[in-house]
């Protein structure tokens, strides 16, 4: 039986894994992005703030998820990709624009930078996987559920305040989840979860380098707070406190993803692991990206009472990561490592002490919280596996 040609487009097997110039060019957006997510965060720290800072994450997210995973499967030293990618990337740019006003003025911007993005994305993929049909499907299917959630995203347009945030959110979710089942499609079926579509090297850098991108938000935060304000001892020690944070998440990130994940062992070449190790990174970006949050805050206020708020804030970020990298480690070993979920349990705790502090003691508190779990794993490492292990079934 004759095999189907292979796109032109498409990566071919054995190639380097690593990824391109373009693709780290293409990562410098999400400072911005993340940044300006922050900001309006920490503006507005309320129930409602922090669900509308969740709902444009996510969507910003997916849009770099899908463009990993477009650069993962096809060639991106193709003129074509390049400036897919290129595109990509001036959308991502008008959304960082909107974020500030996306549930006010400005969602109009937002959405329409959202799905010029993915249409741009499959008016390229669809027609140039045409000569092989099953690959075809792949960026069929993902075109039928951009068309599915297109009308919440617009509606959402229309409407105004928790109206806009409920249909957004039930959007972005349909978006997210429907990759997690395989975009199922009438007529074309799904793709298999455990269908070998990705590469695995390549998309282990990539999660790699955003987490760098997020951490380099957290640094800046940590900076720009002493840089615009009045330079005295409390406010130092708050960019400190911001840093060190900083560098406890890069130590704790990385020491523990090198002791799970080989960089030659492709764990994450399946739709299920794939997706799984996509979301768990969302949940440690959004850890740090409450951390960038809690020291603007910190730096502009260090002695006055810790409103619940900011507490919940400046624990909060920590917790999301240990969280994160907890599910993470539960999808390369199928096993739940003591030391995160004792740490995030930890910082739940401290909660109300954190409150009877001033906001640059909680800030303490979650570096110690941070530096607990660090050393712990430091002083047991029998109990974190140093060489990659199966994907959890």
């Amino acid at each position: 039986m004759t095999s189907l040609p292979l796109p032109r487009i498409l990566r071919r097997r054995g190639e380097p894994g690593y990824p391109t110039f373009l693709e780290l060019f293409f990562d410098l957006v999400y400072i911005f992005l993340l940044s300006r997510l922050a900001a309006g965060l920490a503006n507005d720290l309320t129930v409602r703030g922090a669900a509308q800072t969740a709902v444009l994450l996510a969507a910003g997210w997916w849009v770099w998820v899908l463009t990993a995973w477009l650069t993962d499967l096809f060639d991106p030293r193709l003129p074509i990709i390049q400036a897919t990618v290129l595109t990509v990337m001036f959308g991502t740019l008008l959304m960082a624009i909107a974020v500030p006003r996306a549930f006010s003025g400005d969602g109009w911007l937002f959405v329409a930078a959202y799905f010029g993005i993915h249409l741009v994305r499959d008016a390229v993929l669809i027609p140039g996987t045409r000569v092989n049909p099953p690959i075809q499907a792949r960026s069929v299917r993902v075109f039928f559920w951009f068309c599915v959630t297109a009308t919440p995203w617009i509606v959402g347009v229309f409407l105004e305040g928790d109206a806009r945030l409920a249909v957004w959110a039930l959007a972005v979710a349909v978006d997210l989840g429907s990759a997690r089942l395989g975009w199922p499609t009438p007529r074309l079926g799904r793709t298999q979860l455990a269908s070998q579509i990705f590469t695995g090297t390549h998309l282990y850098e990539r999660h790699r380098a955003i987490f760098i991108i997020a951490l380099g938000e957290l640094v800046l935060a940590a900076g720009r707070g002493l840089a615009l304000g009045e330079i005295g001892a409390d406010r130092m020690a708050a960019s400190a406190l911001g840093f060190v944070g900083a560098v406890l998440l890069f130590l704790l990130y990385f020491q523990h993803v090198r002791r799970l994940v080989a960089p030659a062992v492709m764990v994450v070449e399946r739709v299920r692991s794939g997706t799984s190790t996509s979301y768990t990174h969302l949940v440690m970006v959004a850890g740090v990206l409450a951390m960038s949050a809690g020291v603007s805050l910190v730096t502009g206020r260090v002695s006055a009472p810790t409103p619940v708020g900011w507490a919940v804030l400046i624990l909060g970020g920590p917790a999301l990561f240990l969280l994160g990298s907890t599910m993470f480690h539960i999808v390369v070993t199928g096993r739940l490592p003591w030391t995160r979920t004792a740490g995030v349990l930890l910082l739940a705790a401290l909660v109300p002490a954190a409150v009877a502090l001033p906001p640059l003691g909680a800030q303490v508190l979650a570096d110690l919280a941070l530096l607990l779990v660090l050393l712990a794993e430091m002083w047991a490492p029998r109990l974190v596996p140093s060489r990659a292990a199966a994907p959890a079934r």
